[in-house]
């Protein structure tokens, strides 16, 4: 293994490779670059990290194998020199929402542990310092404090609960116990004892009497101590003869004035998703769904009849609710007819939540009374059973569009219960750690080494070594300004790759090749530079590194780059050029022209005035913004930068976006908060594209998304041969019975689901991945049938469907916004958040213009090659030429320099970012002294 220096891959022919050759050199930090589509990812994924997937599941027993069913060979000759195979990609990371950034990292644990060990604890009542002894040390205190004293050894069995406790005195007595102080009072203990069973009690049984100082006290003692102790469940109390007063002393935790105590710390009492630790209300969630009034009524002037109650026609039997609604109607004289606007607030408030009465009623004419029996708990406390209990269906629908999410009232959103909050380290308890900044997290942890007692220090030492290597990894990749609390699906995909990145440094393996896609996403300049470092940091200590990507400094930085090209699709896959960035200039390529200058996207030589309206927000104030205002300008290119965490995600997606959906459909989404915003009247529309996956299913592609599919069926359908076997459009659907292949449903694959790993998605045996039944692949148009035309590169797309306006129309987009190398049926599960971003992109850009629409894009740019940089930036501009607005967040230069206005968020990451550094047109921004972003784009003029 060792003498081979290379990873020698033979006659790889996966999807668009054309059978190539190629030697890769081991232990070297390799950039494999060239256009989007022009086979990278099948080099790197699919090719050498499927091999070594496979070969790694070889090495299972049999058992294991027979559920992941045959993983294929992937379409090569032979791969030699492969060691063992970590892909990190760009997949974004779990949804769930127990998962956080301090548990995926392992920080947590480590954290966790740290508190379990080495923190104080305080009492919740009175803030003291609880204090825990052994039996020893109780033994000493005793003897000191009560030197020559007659005294009580006492062993608490009740604390404050209730109940006549008969029997526990029946069996004390038994056991020869004569005294308990029972509520303060020592008493005798009888066999008929018995106490009030509704009044909440304290008893604690005498156990011994003691003169501290007399010999035979002394050689009791030990003895006695122990039996108390086991008795009240490691508590004791001494009394001295004569006085009111009681000491506590504990092996627990307690605070010995009130004999408030604590169970020792265990690692998982700091755990959110451990009942021990979690928060009982909210489950260790810190968010609990509340049922909010606001969304139940959608146009008040229908009355309850016409559906003005949207919960009521989501509850199939409701017969009892309406039932009860009109009799309390009924009682303030209104028929049920009445609009909702009319109805008063008391029978609201009534129908809301709940009313229990009987009232007797006169009806005028007939001269005498009813009764009218209401009992009611209201719709809210209906609604929040059924959600509570998530029978069926119905109740999640209920949870989708009548609650929103709170922070939960009893651990404000710590998801930990008030007992572990009590633990504090330096007076901050775990939540309040939790909550920094992971860059405030290193100087909290530098600060309180040398504030712990000698023998802490000892334990806590390999503890915080851990922590703060791990805690280095994440800072050098740049993401000091996450903390971690926060939650990991609301992670971009660039920042969930770096992490993971981050642990795999931590794990400090060797010997192992690592796959990266283009971790260089949604990173600053200046961080970049950090990031390729901790790259060399993984190959220097003795791996192979092979990175996707299209970032200029990393591509010159690497020790070997591959350009693979000529184009996208099917006119890709060759291996065009490789060797050492330094001599890229020889390289006859897209690539090397972009990076010597040859090519280059051209800056425009005017920026546009825009239309002269714009939107002004004020006050915003969400996470680290600080209170900022800013006004974005309409009819203009304006593009928000900022060093990552700086908040311009918190502006942009977390403040302005969510105000104008609300504004233009009504979206449940809460927008952060801010102040107030003008100018909403001069748009017309919003539309947010961003990386989110746009299905979650194999069944949803780029034609069923961009609804290009529906005219492409309804083609087949018009096709005489479809006539004469009297095939509708719905024959051509793989998603309904009739045309479709009945042992897959239509999907193409099969889904294998395994209990330990992700799922594995197998061709269908039947028709071998083509989704339709033979006959309704006899149907074909200009000789291609519609599983063919599924398989098509948008590309081919474009000129088979020349002649047909309406679909040529919607693949034409695709192709402008460089997604021509995707096929037109590709699972959305296998697009990347960028492509996926830009199907979504081109789906807007298909539709009619109003030329009044606010576009908001999320780093567009991600996994685009220079050249498509170009092509993407050619469709954003043709629609602002039509007089529309984009705002764009993105850190490449390219975007940058095209921007009419950039708005320059930071000067920092966290808490110290959150203000507007510059603002202005790139030659202003370029002046600034304060922005960083104006120091690279400096570069670029």
């Amino acid at each position: 293994m060792a003498d081979q220096d290379f990873i020698e891959v033979y006659g790889a022919r996966e999807h668009n490779l054309k059978d190539i050759n190629v030697k890769i050199p081991r232990n070297e930090l390799v950039v494999i670059t060239g256009l989007s589509g022009s086979g990278k990812s099948s080099l790197a994924f699919d090719t050498i990290f499927a091999e070594g997937q496979r070969r790694y599941i070889e090495t299972f027993s049999a058992y294991a194998r027979q559920f992941l069913g045959g993983l294929e060979r992937p379409d090569v000759d032979k791969i030699e020199g492969l060691s063992p195979v970590i892909a990190i990609e760009q997949k974004t990371t779990n949804k769930n929402p127990r998962s956080t950034v301090g548990t995926i990292t392992e920080l947590y644990d480590f954290l966790r542990l740290l508190f379990a060990r080495v923190s104080d604890a305080y009492s919740q009542s009175s803030g003291k310092k609880l204090v825990s002894y052994s039996e020893d040390q109780i033994l000493e205190t005793i003897k000191e404090n009560f030197k020559g004293q007659k005294i009580l050894l006492l062993s608490p069995v009740v604390r404050s609960r209730k109940g006549h406790y008969h029997e526990l005195f029946v069996q004390l007595a038994k056991k020869g116990y004569s005294q308990a102080r029972i509520d303060g009072v020592l008493q005798d203990i009888e066999y008929d004892l018995k106490l009030d069973r509704y009044k909440t009690h304290d008893i604690e049984v005498v156990i011994d009497r003691w003169i501290i100082g007399e010999s035979a006290s002394e050689t009791r003692m030990p003895k006695s101590l122990k039996t108390a102790m086991e008795m009240g469940d490691g508590i004791i109390a001494i009394q001295k003869m004569g006085e009111e007063d009681v000491q506590y002393f504990s092996k627990n935790l307690m605070d010995d004035a009130t004999g408030d105590s604590l169970a020792l710390p265990e690692p998982n009492t700091f755990s959110f998703n451990s009942p021990k630790g979690s928060c009982p209300t909210c489950k260790g969630l810190g968010t609990v769904k509340k049922v909010n009034t606001d969304y139940f009524v959608d146009n008040p002037k229908l009355s309850i009849n016409q559906g003005a109650l949207l919960p009521l026609e989501q509850i199939k039997n409701n017969k009892w609710i309406i039932g009860q609604i009109k009799m309390i109607l009924e009682q303030f004289d209104l028929p049920m007819s009445t609009p909702f606007e009319n109805i008063p607030k008391e029978a609201l408030d009534m129908i809301y939540y709940g009313a229990h009465q009987e009232i007797n009623k006169e009806l005028k004419h007939a001269g005498i009374s009813k009764k009218l029996k209401i009992n009611f708990d209201g719709l809210v406390a209906i609604l929040e059973e059924m959600v509570e209990e998530r029978e069926n269906y119905d109740a999640v629908v209920l949870e989708r569009n009548f609650t929103t999410e709170e922070t939960c009232p009893s651990c404000k959103g710590a998801r930990l219960q008030a007992s572990s909050l009590s633990f504090k380290i330096d007076g901050k308890n775990i939540a309040e750690i939790n909550e920094l900044s992971l860059i405030d997290l290193k100087d909290w942890l530098a600060e309180v080494k040398d504030k712990f007692s000698e023998k802490n220090k000892i334990i806590a030492h390999e503890i915080l070594k851990e922590i703060e290597t791990r805690l280095q990894f994440l800072l050098n990749v740049g993401l000091d300004y996450l903390s971690l609390s926060r939650s990991s699906k609301t992670l971009s995909g660039g920042e969930s790759q770096r992490i993971r990145l981050a642990t795999q440094i931590g794990s400090q393996l060797v010997n192992v090749l690592y796959i990266l896609d283009e971790p260089s996403i949604g990173l600053h300049q200046r961080d970049n530079e950090r990031l390729i470092n901790s790259l060399k940091n993984l190959r220097d200590i003795g791996n192979s590194v092979l990175v996707v990507e299209h970032d200029k400094d990393m591509i010159l930085e690497a020790d070997h780059v591959l350009d693979i090209g000529p184009r996208a699709g099917k006119f890709g896959g060759e291996i065009l050029w490789q060797g050492d960035p330094k001599d890229i200039k020889k390289a006859n390529t897209i690539t090397a022209d972009y990076i010597t200058g040859k090519r280059k996207i051209e800056i425009p030589e005017v920026r546009r005035a825009g239309n002269g309206k714009s939107i002004v927000l004020k006050g915003a104030t969400g996470n680290n913004l600080k209170n900022v205002n800013v006004e974005i300008p309409l009819g203009k290119l304006v593009v928000v930068t900022g060093i990552s965490g700086s908040g311009k995600s918190s502006l942009i997606n977390g403040t302005l976006y969510p105000i104008l959906n609300r504004h233009f459909y009504r979206s449940v989404q809460e927008p952060l908060p801010y102040k107030s915003i003008d100018g909403i009247d001069n748009i017309d529309k919003i539309v947010d594209v961003d990386q989110s996956p746009i299905g979650r299913t194999p069944r949803s592609n780029p034609a069923t998304y961009t609804g290009m599919f529906t005219d492409i069926r309804n083609l087949f359908a018009e096709l005489p041969e479809s006539k004469i076997r009297g095939y509708k459009a719905g024959r051509f659907s793989f998603n309904v019975k009739g045309g479709r292949c009945e042992t897959c449903q239509g999907g193409g694959l099969k889904v294998i689901e395994m209990n330990f790993l992700p799922d594995v998605y197998v061709h269908c045996e039947t028709c071998h991945g083509k989704r339709f039944n033979r006959e309704t692949l006899e149907v074909r148009y200009k000789g291609k049938s519609i599983s063919d035309v599924l398989e098509m590169t948008i590309n081919e797309a474009v000129d088979f469907f020349q002649p047909i306006p309406k679909i040529y129309n919607k693949v034409k987009t695709l192709k402008d916004v460089g997604l021509g190398y995707i096929t037109i049926g590709q699972q959305s599960t296998t697009l990347s958040g960028g492509e996926a971003q830009r199907v979504k992109l081109a789906t807007e850009l298909s539709k009619r213009q109003t030329g009044n629409t606010l576009y908001i894009l999320d780093e567009p740019t991600t996994g685009l090659h220079f050249e498509d940089v170009k092509i993407l930036m050619d469709a954003i501009n043709q629609l602002v030429e039509l007089g529309n607005s984009f705002i764009i967040i993105e850190h490449n230069m390219d975007v940058i320099k095209l921007a009419d206005h950039i708005i320059d968020v930071g000067p920092e990451g966290g808490k110290h970012g959150g203000t507007i550094v510059a603002q202005g047109t790139p030659e202003e921004i370029i002046k600034s002294k304060k922005s960083l972003t104006g120091k690279f784009l400096k570069k670029e003029f």
